[in-house]
């Protein structure tokens, strides 16, 4: 099935918007690269578009009733937002469901030591990345610290540009004969990530001589202290996430693409916001799901496995006056879903990975994925046939370009979505999404045409199903 590269048929006005999406796109990147940060710039683009925190009406006793806007967060970390459609819920949502997690390095909990006058903070990574991809690269850290007193410190060094920058160190090629004879998933072990944070040690006192033990190490507490008030104890109740330094950028001459950290699943979760936000009103309530954890199984509180989104639609039935076990049942069965997330995108230069009639390419829209999962279809969702019919329908009423891609060779691997966890209410969900190159990695690519058609698909998929 032959889909044509959609940058032919814009007009100035179509790239003019594609231009306006894309800019905004950029900075949601830049302000969210982790999933604190992008629930935080969530809340606050939802709150100007008149959204109200859903734990407010409950305190108040609010009446919710068709247009009106909510939004429910959960630990800093997952939000959802509903937008109340003129249809009774119990008739179904129209959901957009997309991850924000993304894979990094974490540091750990007992993290800070000094190793032959050099600092270093410990480290673990999360989800599947390519370890020797994160060396020898500028790297940044966020997160927050979390004091006994209660107060929570906001923590983000290396996007300034007058700030410093980390990094964690490769060995040098004039001696790596070894190494380089190590297959790739062992040339840089998981042990061996830990983040260089300094090499100079605590000044000496004035008239006294002698030697502090673990100086360096010292001297970083010490700058701790000065710009957060941090204890070296309090590292034990931190979340600190390591990420590369830098703003996302346009790539290529011709600027038609976007280079950038957290791309999986952020370019899903930022144009289903977009598109979520910029719906005027709804036949059937819309919803958007932001959630976190799905780079290690959707697991724990913030993932999609938990309660929080079910319980959200039990307070929002509550609110509307009309709750009852059953109706939250129907409420979710009822539903239509599309699971936002990111497809490979066909590379030439690794075209033995890919069955090419079956693989997502760039600028040619929206990419649909019937199934997930990995060879044989397992841990799959698999979407059948008259929902697939309807968003057909749907997109192509607005004029959307779209395809239907598979990630790679049916043996040659495979991945997972939170597409199957909704699947379990019985509702009908498809993965959909961008396509991505260079996937996992710390800097991914985008089309910007792709980025602009599933903000216009995802906001056809809330009108029209």
């Amino acid at each position: 099935m032959e889909r044509k590269n959609v940058w032919s048929a814009y007009g100035q006005e179509q790239l003019a918007e594609l231009d306006r999406i894309n800019t905004l796109y950029k900075a949601c990147l830049d302000e969210g690269k982790t999933e604190r940060e992008c629930v935080k710039a969530a809340v606050r683009m939802a709150e100007e578009k008149g959204y109200r925190d859903i734990r407010e009406l409950i305190q108040t006793q609010a009446q919710v009733k068709t247009g009106d806007k909510v939004y429910a967060v959960c630990m800093d970390k997952s939000i959802t937002l509903f937008h109340i459609g003129a249809k009774p819920l119990e008739e179904g949502m129209n959901i957009l469901g997309a991850h924000i997690d993304s894979p990094r390095i974490d540091v750990k909990q007992n993290p800070l030591y000094e190793s032959d006058e050099f600092a270093y903070l410990d480290t673990h990574y999360y989800g599947g990345i390519k370890k020797y991809q994160w060396v020898a690269i500028p790297l940044a850290l966020h997160g927050v610290v979390a004091k006994t007193d209660g107060e929570v410190v906001t923590v983000s060094i290396g996007e300034k540009d007058d700030d410093p920058v980390f990094a964690v160190t490769d060995l040098l090629v004039h001696l790596a004969g070894k190494q380089m004879e190590k297959k790739a998933n062992a040339v840089i072990e998981g042990e061996k990530l830990d983040l260089l944070i300094g090499s100079r040690p605590l000044e000496k006192l004035e008239g006294l001589d002698k030697e502090e033990k673990e100086a360096v190490k010292q001297n970083i507490m010490k700058l701790l202290e000065e710009y957060y008030g941090m204890a070296e104890e309090d590292f034990v109740s931190a979340e600190l996430e390591i990420v590369p330094a830098g703003r996302s950028r346009d790539c290529g001459l011709d600027r038609s693409m976007v280079i950038g950290y957290g791309q999986d699943d952020r370019v899903c979760a930022f144009t289903s916001l977009f598109a979520m936000l910029d719906t005027e009103s709804v036949e059937r309530t819309a919803c958007c799901i932001l959630v976190d954890k799905e780079e290690i199984g959707s697991v724990g509180a913030t993932g999609m496995h938990s309660r929080f989104f079910e319980n959200t639609v039990a307070e929002l039935l509550n609110l509307m006056g009309g709750y009852s076990d059953l109706k939250v049942r129907r409420a979710l069965q009822f539903s239509h879903m599309l699971s936002s997330d990111v497809s490979a995108a066909y590379d030439p230069m690794f075209a033995e990975a890919f069955e090419k009639r079956s693989s997502a390419f760039f600028s040619k829209g929206l990419v649909f994925n019937k199934f997930t999962g990995s060879r044989g279809k397992s841990g799959s969702n698999d979407a059948n046939a008259e929902y697939l019919a309807k968003i057909r329908r749907a997109l192509d009423t607005d004029d959307v370009a779209y395809q239907f891609a598979e990630l790679g060779k049916v043996d040659e691997g495979g991945g997972g979505t939170i597409a199957y966890i909704m699947a379990n209410y019985g509702m009908e969900v498809i993965d959909s999404g961008v396509a991505v190159l260079c996937m996992h990695a710390p800097w991914e690519i985008t089309s910007k045409a792709d980025v602009y058609e599933a903000y216009k698909g995802y906001q056809a998929f809330l009108k029209y199903m």
